[in-house]
């Protein structure tokens, strides 16, 4: 492909192809993370926030960076940092079955947090906290302020218990913009909010938001030219944390988007860490987050097997825009922010997220869904399993259950997770057989 650049690994003496997309994401993470290490330097304030319901495009009207603890958590735990981090939180009284995000950010902390480029992060000069739907986030930021003694404002975003978005819901989240976030974020910056200005961003991020969503859309092609979960993490990297609303994220979806096209018309499967995928045998709907600390091992598991993820359920984490259409508005700016954190995948009621699902399942041509029940998220392993068996009920196709953690390394088990894997494949091949399957050869 003509946007590809061939990498030498010297550990692995091999050759590593990179689309110009893998280059673009990596040159954004690296640049933040400098910016933000060297914030004081640049004078430059910096508030910590969230992925769900993240404002980064109103934090940008502030001139100030966005540090998420939940993704400096996610780096050490690829990096098989974390273990150790969360050991250490557990030694200061922290409970095992405390989020391991959590734990693994107090344990970084104590050593000084570090960022993933070996420098100190600053200190915060505001705490965020724009999405109340896990409760685990006020907690976590209870313990950020007393180490850092900042001030935090929090934007209190109503569950949507009856499955939609009211007026008065839109309104109360509009009205705590006005009244209580913006006139903090102009006192901590000392910038004034020009509406304008989130208008221009919340136009890039609308064209960014389309171009990610095609690319999701993508994996209704046979064979898939994406992994929806494993790749999809990547995908969604921009759009779900620092970038959203910049050129530069536009700039790498457009570039994902030419590399999907190629891939589509060379009928090409998904990208994996050893190459391109060979045939595609299983097409699998994923409910729940990912293991990080044996990411590459994890989705071999899949990869080597022929499955593909054609759509997930945390890639809609930082919000939903390929179910139900939403996107940034800049006619209505602040509206569109409170409609934003408001549909957020786990603000969202249990039959919402199940008619998703099967939504899913029957758009993508799924053979099945697989369930990864992470120890440490009540956020989603809540009413999993009602999911499952729901969704079993619903569309007759197989379901199953996996069970991992976050970053902690401690509850990933690879010949259990295997075995459920290989197991969950061959009930796939008898529904097959049986004529149960909309793919049944």
């Amino acid at each position: 492909m003509s946007n590809q650049t061939q990498i030498t690994t010297p550990a692995a003496s091999q050759e590593v192809i990179k689309d110009a997309s893998m280059l673009k994401q990596k040159a954004m993470i690296a640049d933040n993370y400098d910016k933000l290490t060297r914030a004081k330097e640049l004078g430059l304030k910096v508030a910590s926030t969230y992925v769900p319901g993240n404002l980064n495009e109103l934090i940008m009207c502030f001139d100030m960076l966005n540090n998420l603890p939940e993704i400096n958590a996610i780096q050490n735990g690829m990096r098989k940092k974390s273990g150790g981090m969360i050991m250490d939180a557990e030694k200061m009284g922290h409970s095992e079955d405390v989020c391991t995000y959590v734990k693994a950010d107090i344990g970084n902390m104590a050593k000084g947090s570090i960022a993933p480029n070996g420098k100190p992060m600053p200190v915060p000069d505001l705490l965020l906290l724009s999405y109340t739907g896990c409760f685990t986030f006020l907690k976590w930021f209870e313990l950020l302020r007393d180490q850092y003694g900042c001030e935090t404002a929090m934007l209190h975003v109503p569950y949507t218990g009856d499955g939609i978005i009211t007026d008065n819901m839109r309104d109360y989240v509009v009205k705590q913009l006005k009244e209580v976030l913006i006139p903090t974020l102009e006192r901590v910056s000392g910038v004034k909010f020009d509406i304008d200005r989130l208008r221009e961003y919340l136009r890039q991020s609308a064209k960014a938001e389309d171009d990610l969503v095609w690319v999701l859309k993508s994996a209704k092609n046979t064979p898939s030219p994406i992994d929806a979960y494993f790749g999809g993490v990547f995908y969604i990297g921009p759009i779900f944390t620092a970038f959203r609303g910049t050129p530069d994220a536009v700039e790498y979806y457009q570039l994902l988007r030419g590399e999907i096209e190629q891939r589509i018309a060379a009928r090409m499967g998904p990208v994996t860490p050893d190459g391109d995928l060979g045939e595609e045998k299983y097409r699998l709907v994923v409910e729940g987050p990912p293991n990080w600390t044996s990411f590459r091992e994890f989705w071999k598991m899949f990869y080597e097997e022929g499955a593909v993820v054609v759509a997930s359920t945390y890639t809609k984490v930082g919000g939903v825009y390929d179910y139900d259409g939403f996107r940034h508005d800049p006619d209505n700016p602040l509206e569109s922010l409170a409609e934003y954190c408001l549909g957020c995948y786990t603000n969202r009621n249990l039959p919402t997220r199940v008619d998703m699902i099967e939504q899913y399942l029957e758009d993508y041509q799924a053979d099945g869904l697989l369930v990864n029940s992470i120890k440490s998220c009540n956020s989603f392993s809540a009413g999993q399993l009602m999911i499952m068996r729901t969704i079993e009920e619903r569309t007759g196709k197989p379901a199953a259950f996996i069970e991992t953690d976050l970053v902690d390394p401690r509850y990933f088990s690879p010949a259990n997770v295997k075995n459920r894997l290989e197991s969950y494949f061959q009930m796939i091949e008898q529904k097959r057989r049986a004529g149960g399957s909309a793919r049944a050869a």
